[in-house]
């Protein structure tokens, strides 16, 4: 699988949560604040890619009328984090804490990509219990319907 197919994956399963968001009728305040995480995670590690320095910190929270821009705006600068940077360098950054890391790209992305999932899992299961249905974002099911 080439990282532009799983991009693809991400920003789609991504867009399905954020329709779920648009469509809700009650406030979804833990979900709103775990998938604010997932937009800010990609936020940061796109711009450590970069070097330059986050404009979010990691448990900012935004307001779900953001998320769609937000998402954009990310997708777009993990792309050009990419173009500019090959899957095999290494790149120094801090954490939120300032301790210093060195990882490759591709790590990075790998972490990136199952974080996103991990806590879109997460979102999922806050969404059935205020009674909605979770969107579909497995992998393998948006790759059988040919969306990938």
């Amino acid at each position: 699988m080439s990282e532009e197919e799983i991009i693809k994956y991400t920003e789609l399963a991504d867009r399905r949560v954020i329709e779920t968001f648009k469509q809700a009728t009650v406030e979804l305040p833990d979900a709103e604040r775990l998938f604010s995480h997932v937009l800010n995670a990609q936020h940061i590690w796109a711009y450590r890619i970069s070097g330059q320095k986050p404009k979010y910190g990691v448990w900012d929270i935004h307001p779900k009328e953001k998320f769609e821009s937000l998402s954009l705006e990310n997708f777009k600068q993990i792309k050009v984090a990419l173009n500019n940077h090959p899957l095999d360098q290494r790149i120094i950054y801090s954490n939120s804490r300032g301790d210093q890391f060195e990882n490759r790209v591709d790590e990075i992305l790998f972490h990136l990509f199952n974080h996103s999932t991990y806590h879109r899992g997460q979102v999922a299961t806050l969404f059935k219990k205020a009674g909605f249905i979770p969107p579909v974002t497995d992998y393998i099911m948006l790759k059988r319907d040919h969306l990938l």
